[in-house]
């Protein structure tokens, strides 16, 4: 039997769910405000009225942290697929009535920061002006938890074969992940180097070369890359800006493997040659979004859109 208080129909919001998610995501009243971009006090405020509106507890106390009850639990697994219906229901609405404006945040990882998020960025100007789309640079874990946490409608990540560290396996749980497109990784290597007139090259013929690396993640590509080589590189540099490998690359000062974005970005300077490896490598470009953004009609347009520009970028066409 129903405790009296709970005999009329309870009115929940959906800024409350917000927030018994983002506290169940983080593990504190604190964090959870951080990543809301609200005060801690008006977090702790509010889940009073929360708690007060449905007559039971939503946290409990544990150590310095929290943790929620189980009538929290309860708010935070309906939390992502309401929050995205209100959203696909007011998408609609505004469709229904002529409204043809919405807002898309979107977050992309760097080396599609200069490639495919401008053309997107012009292509959805000139197709869909009314449509607002802001954009930050993350890599894609802080991408798939800006969507999980509600600051980002759209993420487009990537991922290694094999990527122990994969953000599309437990991080998106409960999300949509959709694969767009895959992109070559190549061996970038100066223009005296023995095997700059190969076609292809056997990473294994590198082994005794001193490597460029890039961001954890290209790292630990770059390490299994190797490893299924035979042999760990001796990494000599590490960096994450694009034209400083190249800079170093026809420098001289070593060898690396870049996706084929990063390249296109970067430009192939002169001094350095680009080559396939012999077993073709390639990394996925993935979509992530909550289960029901498609229905919202700005980000239903934007997938579209994201969809028809990395048409194309296949095995055979995404070649340096």
């Amino acid at each position: 039997m129903r405790p009296p208080e709970l005999e009329h129909d309870l009115d929940l919001d959906s800024h409350s769910l917000r927030v018994v998610n983002a506290i169940a995501e983080h593990g504190s009243i604190t964090a959870a405000a951080e990543a809301l971009g609200y005060s801690q006090p008006a977090i702790s405020q509010h889940l009073k009225r929360l708690e007060a509106r449905i007559g039971m507890p939503a946290i409990e106390r544990v150590g310095r942290g929290v943790r929620l009850t189980e009538a929290g639990q309860v708010l935070a697994r309906y939390a992502l697929p309401v929050i995205s219906a209100l959203d696909a229901a007011a998408g609609e609405l505004a469709e229904l009535s002529g409204l043809r404006s919405g807002r898309v945040r979107l977050a992309a990882f760097p080396s599609a920061s200069p490639t495919i998020v401008p053309r997107l960025l012009a292509a959805m100007n000139e197709r869909h002006p009314g449509i607002n789309i802001s954009y930050i640079e993350a890599e894609p874990p802080e991408a798939v938890a800006a969507v999980r946490e509600s600051r980002a409608d759209l993420a487009l990540t990537f991922s290694y074969p094999g990527d122990r560290g994969d953000p599309h396996t437990e991080s998106a749980h409960g999300l949509s992940v959709r694969a767009l497109s895959r992109e070559e990784m190549m061996l970038v290597l100066p223009a005296g180097h023995p095997l700059a007139a190969s076609g292809t090259v056997d990473v294994s013929q590198l082994s005794g070369e001193a490597w460029i690396a890039g961001c954890p993640r290209c790292r630990g590509h770059l390490l299994e890359l190797c490893d299924d080589s035979g042999f760990t590189p001796r990494i000599g540099y590490e960096t994450d800006n694009f034209l400083a490998v190249m800079s170093m690359v026809a420098a001289g000062l070593g060898v690396a493997v870049l996706p084929t974005l990063a390249i296109e970005s970067a430009g192939v300077p002169a001094g350095v040659v680009v080559r396939p490896t012999s077993k073709r490598n390639f990394r996925t470009i993935h979509v992530v979004g909550t289960p029901g953004a498609r229905q919202v009609p700005a980000i239903a347009a934007t997938l579209q859109m994201l969809a028809e520009l990395t048409t194309g970028r296949n095995p055979e066409s995404v070649r340096a």
